[in-house]
C-alpha cells in the first residue's frame, strides 16, 4: 500500500505542475485535458484544463487537477511534506515555493531537521520541507 497527494487547482494545474517538476526535479507522467472524457462530460468551459495529473518525484507520485469552481476550495488542514536529501536543496526548494506565495514558518534547524520550513506556494498549496535528521 502507499498513499499520494491529489492537489486540486483553480485553473492552474497545467502551470503548478510544470513549476513542480523543475523545482523538485521529477516527471510529468500523466497529463489528461477535461476534453479526453469519453463521452464529452467536460464541464463548460473546462475543456482544456487538466482533469488528471501525475507528478513522479523519486518514489513518489503527486496527482491533481482543475476543479469546476462549484467545487474548488482552498487548500486547510494539511501540508505536504517534501523530505530532500540536503540542506541545499530544501533551502532551494522552499525559496521557489516561497516565490509570489507566502512562508508560514521561516526555513531553520529544528530538533527533528537540519532544515525545516513551512510555505504556501502562489498555487495555493501548503508545503512543509525538510531535511531530516538521523
Amino acid at each position: 500500500m502507499d498513499a499520494s497527494a491529489y492537489l486540486h487547482f483553480d485553473r492552474q494545474c497545467e502551470a503548478a505542475f510544470s513549476f513542480y517538476a523543475r523545482t523538485f526535479g521529477g516527471d510529468i507522467v500523466a497529463l489528461l485535458r477535461w476534453a479526453d472524457m469519453p463521452g464529452g462530460g467536460a464541464p463548460a468551459g473546462m475543456e482544456n484544463l487538466v482533469m488528471h495529473a501525475a507528478l513522479k518525484i523519486g518514489q513518489a507520485t503527486i496527482f491533481g487537477s482543475d476543479v469546476p469552481p462549484a467545487r474548488y476550495a482552498k487548500s486547510v488542514g494539511f501540508g505536504v511534506a517534501l523530505n530532500v536529501d540536503g540542506d541545499d536543496d530544501a533551502e532551494r526548494i522552499f525559496a521557489a515555493l516561497s516565490e509570489g506565495g507566502s512562508a508560514t514558518m521561516a526555513m531553520s534547524e529544528t530538533f527533528f531537521a537540519h532544515r525545516f520550513g513551512m510555505v504556501t506556494d502562489r498555487f495555493a498549496i501548503p508545503w512543509m520541507v525538510l531535511h531530516r535528521k538521523g
